[in-house]
Formats: C-alpha cells, structure tokens, sequence
C-alpha cells in the first residue's frame, strides 16, 4: 500500500527518506478516451503522481460508463461505497455471506486470479472457515482443486453454494466455490480474510476454464453490467497489517463519488489476466530507454492481489541504476501492529514473468474493469491524498513517435496455451504407448507367417542372395 512517502500511481511517485522531495516514476500506457473522435486514432496519456504546479485536466469526461444507483433496484452503487477493508500489505478484503445459515467470513479481493475459494478447515493463521456441513445448501461437485500463486498455493475441492454481499449487489446468487483444505505460504500470520475473490477471466480458472467465476456468474444471474471498479484507499497510509484502511468495489457500475477528473482507458490486450500495455518508463523525468518489450515481458498485468509493483528483472535492474544516480529512494514505510518505531521496505520488486501494477500502485487511482468494451480505466481517487495533498496524477495525451507500434510480443505462451501443449503431448505418448503395447500382445497366430523366400537368418538377406 502507499504510505506519506509513497504513492501509488501509475507514474508512480515515491518520497526520499529526507522530508517530502518527490521523484517522479512514471509508466505511460497506450490509454484512449471512452469516444474518439470518429476514424481517430486512440491518445496515449501519461498516469503520473502529483507535482507542485497541478497541469490543467484535459476537456471531456467518462462517457457512457457510469451508472446511476437505483437504490430500488438490484444496482445500488451508493451501497458498495466503503465496503472494503485492509491494506496493500496485507489485501484488501470484503465481507461475504456463504451458505444456508449464513457464515461471514472476509475475502480478499484478486483482480490476478479467477477462483472463489474459502477456508474450508480450521487453519492457524485463519479466524474463521466455512464449515460444508452446517450449510443446507452446499453441494459438492467432488473435484479437486489446485491453485499456486507467485507466492503460495492451495489445494481444496470444487462445489457450489449461495453467497449474499452484505454491502453489495442485492439478492442471494448461487456460486463456485472452491474449499480450501490444504495450503502453503497462502494463509499468513495475522491477516484478517478468510478465502480468495478472483475477478480475472474464466481463463485462468483452475482445473479448468469451464469453471464459471464469480463475476461472470454475477452478470448471467443477476444481469448487471459486464464491469467492475475497485478503489483502494492505502495511499499515504503505513502498511501496519491492522486491517483499518478503507476501499470499495463496485460491482456493475462506476460509482462517481469515488474518483474526480477524467476517466482514461487502456486496451485489455488479452482475456485471461487484466493484461495491459506500457509504452515507456521514466524514473525522475528521464526514459529508461529499453526497448518496450521489455516492459511487457512477459506480460503486464494490473492486479490488485500482489503488494508492490513488480518489474520484469532487466527493468528493474534499470530502474535501481536510475535512482541510485539521482540519490532518491523508492520506499514505504511499514508498521507493525501495535508497534511505534517504522521502517521501510522498497516499494518495487523484480519479476520473473511479468510486470505487475499491484496494489500499491492501484491505491492511486480508482480503477475501472470495463470487461463488455476490454479496457482498463484511471482516474483520480480522492482518497489518495497526503496532507490535502494529492500524491497521483493522470496526464495526457503524449506523442508516441518514439516508441514501437506494438510493445507486446505477438507469441505469448500464456498458462492455458502450454496446458493445451503439455495434455496434447501427453496424449501423443499416451497413443505410441498403446500402440507398442497391443502390438506386444498380439498372439501369435494374428502375426505375419513367412514364406521360406521369407525367412531371414543370421546373415542378411542381401548375403543370401550374393551366395547364390
């Protein structure tokens, strides 16, 4: 999450450890208005903390987006407003109701992952569970489940159930849910959620993308609009793990409350994760000039899951070198529960697979999940506020004669391509397997009986025939 000397943002601005000198980190994506002027192409702009002198808002709004609440229907926008808590340390997580009577238990909310799955044991680093046996109305679809994360996994099996959302939209729905009965590194000490919420595309559903999600059984059941919007209110605020920022997701609409300024939109470059595209990135004002791929590499995702921001290796790399020549430090500070004395911790980590907008950077921006039009929307959160003070920025449009028509590769093996892959290859061996097997066991009298021009003996037959 941010912190007074860190903020989130998409040109991410982070304090020095000496009073509140700002540093400039910025990530500029392929955005596009909500309505381009017709045969236009889309205008890039730059996501950018705050400065000093504020640049003037570009013309126009969020067109066709935003939804008014009908506090008489099933969309009651106004409802959602405040309905997380957390920190990016630790998650953001939202109160649930599960099974026939009701259990409460928090669930974290994953914008990086696509299953709904809950404690479904006691577990040490876990308050509460859902217990199957109290429910009425739990089946069991017996499957089994494993999900593995960047960091931890678990394994539990498939089922269904009723879920109502206390601070959400109205009604009881019937959902996957995954129980969770064996973990790793996936529960941590202390937190204050109890499963998993994953809002990403049915394509990384786990075992397989015929399992519905939670959102898109939402939009068939309850016949909301294909979009959600996720506002995180951490920034400026330590990550202490105590569970007491704020933060709403809103499902079906754009609530307007909740953002000030413009609405820029991102292509969605592909339905599995929120992938996106990064054009270019500039530590205090200067590009680091690595081609653009590199930024995308292998993809470039925005997920509210995962804590920092997250670069691939060769980015960050650069990145380390760009601050240590201008002496800034890019931190957050970090509280323990019940403790006085702060310390810090980089908010940016190195990637193996991907770059990562995480939660840190999210925690300065509302952030729309437009699935019906594939894109990803930034505006300006209120909440994300130091001292009166914004800490993020949205900036634009910007010339793109200096960066490559396209910044993602066109190959990408994502996860589902190399299952299809790895089930393909496996049947192709599981097919030579039985054949070499039946033609082992094919009795004798089904084989080929040879004539005496035939029969071939210790010498070839080539020799048999020069001898004669």
């Amino acid at each position: 999450m941010g912190t007074p000397l860190a903020a989130p943002c998409l040109l991410l601005l982070l304090a020095g450890t000496a009073g509140l000198c700002r540093a400039f980190f910025s990530l500029p994506l392929r955005v596009s208005r909500p309505a381009a002027p017709s045969g236009s192409l889309p205008a890039p702009v730059v996501l950018r903390p705050a400065s000093s002198s504020r640049q003037p808002e570009a013309p126009g709004g969020a067109d066709g987006l935003a939804l008014a609440s009908d506090p008489g229907g099933t969309l009651n926008l106004l409802a959602m407003v405040e309905n997380l808590q957390g920190d990016s340390g630790r998650g953001y997580y939202l109160e649930m109701l599960i099974g026939t009577p009701p259990q409460a238990l928090n669930i974290l909310v994953d914008t990086g992952s696509s299953n709904f799955a809950v404690a479904g044991v006691p577990d040490p680093d876990v308050t509460s569970y859902f217990n199957t046996e109290l429910s009425s109305t739990y089946k069991s679809q017996g499957i089994d489940v494993t999900v593995k994360y960047s960091q931890g996994s678990w394994t539990g099996v498939l089922g269904t159930d009723v879920i109502t959302i206390p601070k959400g939209i109205y009604g009881s729905y019937t959902i996957n849910i995954a129980t969770i009965l064996e973990s790793e590194n996936f529960f941590l000490p202390g937190v204050k959620w109890h499963g998993i919420l994953g809002l990403a595309y049915n394509a990384l559903a786990k075992p397989s993308s015929s399992v519905e999600t939670f959102f898109d059984s939402l939009v068939r059941q309850a016949k909301i609009p294909n979009i959600f919007s996720l506002q995180m209110c951490g920034a400026g605020l330590p990550v202490s793990g105590s569970g007491t920022n704020g933060g709403s997701l809103v499902l079906g609409g754009i609530e307007p409350s909740l953002y000030k300024g413009d609405i820029w939109y991102t292509p969605i470059k592909e339905e599995w994760y929120y992938q996106v595209e990064i054009l270019k990135l500039e530590v205090g004002g200067q590009n680091l000039e690595l081609d653009c791929r590199e930024y995308n590499a292998d993809k470039a995702i925005v997920d509210s899951g995962t804590t920092l921001l997250r670069l691939p290796q060769k980015v960050f790399s650069a990145v380390v070198q760009a601050i240590a020549r201008t002496s800034l430090l890019y931190i957050q500070p970090i509280l323990g529960i019940g403790e006085t004395l702060q310390c810090y911790r980089f908010g940016i980590s190195s990637s193996t697979n991907a770059l990562v907008i995480g939660a840190t950077v999210m925690e300065g921006f509302y952030v729309i999940f437009d699935r019906a039009q594939r894109r990803v929307g930034f505006a300006v959160s209120p909440c994300a506020e130091v001292d009166g003070s914004p800490v993020s920025e949205i900036e634009g449009p910007f010339t793109t004669a200096d960066v490559a028509s396209n910044c993602v590769s066109s190959v990408s093996f994502h996860e589902p391509v190399l299952w299809i892959a790895s089930y393909a290859l496996m049947s192709l061996c599981g097919i030579i397997l039985l054949i070499l097997i039946i033609l082992l066991l094919i009795p004798p009298r089904c084989q080929h009986r040879y004539t005496d021009n035939d029969v071939v003996n210790d010498e070839s037959s080539l020799v048999r025939h020069r001898w004669k």
